[in-house]
């Protein structure tokens, strides 16, 4: 009795203001000492913290039911697959074409040799002419998935996750089949050009990542969607460590030829598997257009609705940051290969598929660390962990003249990849549950733009300052990372100061004094 009266004595607007601040979604995270739960979970219902969401949406079943406990983790790690194995050859087939076209013969005959002395000018046109054709192809198909995945992403709201499930599979098969042409008539690299453009029309590899999100977003509840990502984060890293090493190891037996064929055939395995394997997890709607307009301005509209607790301001600083640390990794991913190959490394075909495993395999590394460290740590001092290790690799890497310390630092970068997946988590309890699709979408605009930044940028840099220095792209690259650390540590640092601010107003409530006295 006496605890409602003192209850309706507080003026209700500031009850609700203090239940509003305490269910921020970091606040929540430090004050019951849980998992942060998104805005969208302030009051929710039994049901719907209970069950997945695709209990509310009406599923269609695919025509095989394989009764296995995944959907489409097989979708993402036969897409990674293809593309970590066609990657490397690729900027190698360009490497080659391009040496025999000017009579440089560097790694057969001497040319490329570990010594400190003046580089050879044949070499170095032979890089410069490589970085820019590398610069070329990427960047017109990035140009054109950047439009291209942003209609697909909401589009799929509309029509359901299988069709961007499919066809962007089925591009970058058409892309293979190019390459193929190319390779077996000795057409001029330029067509390489075409495959890349008809793999960005189909949305590319950002599409079919954006989908399998939003489809683990569709079919998971708030307890399990953070180990399902895991699970989708760790198919990239296992398929890119397996693709590197059997590409190295097979181009350096068979060439070229064969490891494309592969390349053809496992697109086309991820589009079957996806149209007979995977359930829908969307209610198509009939009417949905593919070209329009709206689909464009659902994106527009998630960053400009103004939202509590500087809730635009967040997701603005946070994509930033995702911004910054995916156009890094991109850049400096193009480069390793053409870094390797050339003096004073000099690496064939074998070494570059340890190292680009390597690469790799600290998605694996990033992921273990991750759990280790949220026992102790916040996630927000995780990614900065994680940057903090990306940053001392990548200066290692600069410096790198021996295999010895080029396998070093891939080493120090073991927590690499640890940030990602914390800004995605961060960006992800920001939006309504209603809000997550054009959300997946906005992600893979950002990192398809991250792709044409990077690709424009690191490999104009490369050849630019191969006279200066020919690690610093990498030296760069680490210097940008420490903008996205001082964000994510500046976010939470105001974070902190608004929940003490919390604290000292709760204490001067008579509620919270009598519960103190009682």
């Amino acid at each position: 009795m006496r605890d409602s009266l003192v209850t309706s004595a507080v003026p209700p607007l500031q009850l609700s203001s203090i239940d509003i601040a305490m269910d921020a979604p970091e606040s929540r995270s430090s004050l019951r000492g849980g998992p942060p739960a998104s805005p969208a979970s302030e009051t929710p219902s039994l049901d719907a913290a209970s069950s997945p969401p695709q209990t509310l949406r009406s599923r269609r079943s695919p025509p095989f039911s394989c009764g296995l406990p995944f959907s489409v983790e097989p979708v993402l790690f036969l897409s990674m697959f293809s593309l970590a194995l066609q990657m490397p050859l690729c900027t190698q087939y360009l490497w080659d074409r391009i040496s025999a076209d000017l009579g440089y013969n560097g790694t057969r005959g001497g040319g490329c040799t570990n010594h400190t002395g003046p580089p050879d000018p044949l070499q170095k046109e032979v890089e410069t002419l490589t970085a820019h054709w590398s610069l070329y192809i990427n960047l017109g198909g990035f140009a054109v998935g950047l439009f291209s995945v942003t209609l697909l992403g909401p589009w799929s709201d509309r029509v359901g996750r299988r069709p961007v499930l499919i066809f962007p599979s089925l591009g970058m098969a058409l892309q293979a089949g190019v390459y193929l042409l190319v390779m077996y008539l000795r057409l001029p690299v330029a067509w390489f050009l075409l495959g890349r453009l008809l793999s960005g029309l189909s949305g590319d590899f950002s599409a079919v990542l954006a989908g399998c999100f939003a489809y683990v977003a569709d079919t998971s509840d708030r307890r399990s969607r953070t180990f399902r990502v895991a699970v989708l984060e760790a198919c990239l890293g296992v398929a890119g460590m397996l693709a590197s090493i059997v590409g190295g190891q097979w181009r350096r037996a068979q060439g070229y030829i064969n490891p494309f064929w592969l390349v053809l055939a496992t697109n086309l395995a991820t589009a079957l598997y996806a149209y007979l394997f995977v359930a829908e997890s969307v209610a198509p709607d009939k009417e949905a257009r593919l070209f329009s307009a709206e689909h464009y301005k659902a994106v527009y509209r998630l960053y400009r609705s103004p939202g509590e607790q500087g809730r635009r301001a967040k997701l603005w600083l946070y994509a930033v940051s995702l911004f910054v640390v995916v156009t890094v990794h991109f850049g400096a991913k193009d480069l390793y290969v053409l870094y390797e190959l050339s003096s004073p490394l000099c690496w064939g075909s074998a070494l570059i598929g340890y190292g680009s495993a390597a690469e790799h395999l600290t998605y694996l590394s990033s992921l273990a660390s991750l759990r280790a460290l949220q026992v102790c740590l916040e996630d927000t001092w995780v990614a900065i962990i994680g940057l903090v290790s990306n940053i001392a690799g990548l200066v290692i890497i600069s410096l790198a003249n021996t295999m010895a310390l080029m396998f070093t630092g891939y080493g120090v970068r073991f927590l690499a990849m640890a940030t990602t997946p914390v800004l995605r988590s961060k960006l992800s309890k920001l939006v309504d549950v209603s809000e997550q699709g054009a959300l997946f979408a906005s992600v893979a605009c950002v990192e398809s733009l991250c792709s044409l930044v990077s690709t424009g940028f690191f490999n104009s840099l490369y050849p630019a300052t191969l006279h200066i220095m020919k690690g610093l792209p990498f030296l760069v690259g680490a210097w940008l990372l420490v903008i996205p650390a001082a964000i994510i540590g500046a976010v939470r640092c105001r974070e902190v100061d608004r929940d003490y601010h919390l604290f000292s107003v709760a204490d001067r409530l008579p509620l919270f004094g009598m519960h103190r006295s009682s």
